[in-house]
């Protein structure tokens, strides 16, 4: 059963709206995360969209073939790492939602 996974990551509000300045920190992670992904079993495709209302919001959304494969990605060490360093910027943990087709 193919599955979609979105994930929300927004950055901080900063004083001085210095938020814009994590992006550079941002965006090669999120490059190197859907890289690794790319590589995985199961990985069909992904996305990453800015919200136009909301500049520092950001929606990611990949397809797999299967949850089992999504799980095994989701556990995956480097996967995580880089997650950890995403949230790191974030300030608060990515959400995450698994939507299938029926």
């Amino acid at each position: 059963m193919t599955i979609r996974v979105l994930m929300i990551r927004k950055l901080p509000r900063l004083t001085g709206g210095l938020e814009a300045e994590l992006l550079p920190q941002l965006v090669p992670l999120l490059n190197e995360a859907r890289t690794l992904a790319f590589r995985q079993p199961g990985y069909i495709s992904g996305e990453t969209m800015r919200n136009v209302a909301d500049p520092s919001e950001f929606l990611v959304i990949s397809t797999w073939r299967s949850i089992e494969e999504w799980r095994r990605w989701f556990a995956n060490f480097e996967r995580a790492t880089i997650e950890g360093k995403i949230d790191a910027i974030l300030g608060a943990p990515t959400e995450y939602k698994v939507y299938s087709y029926d």
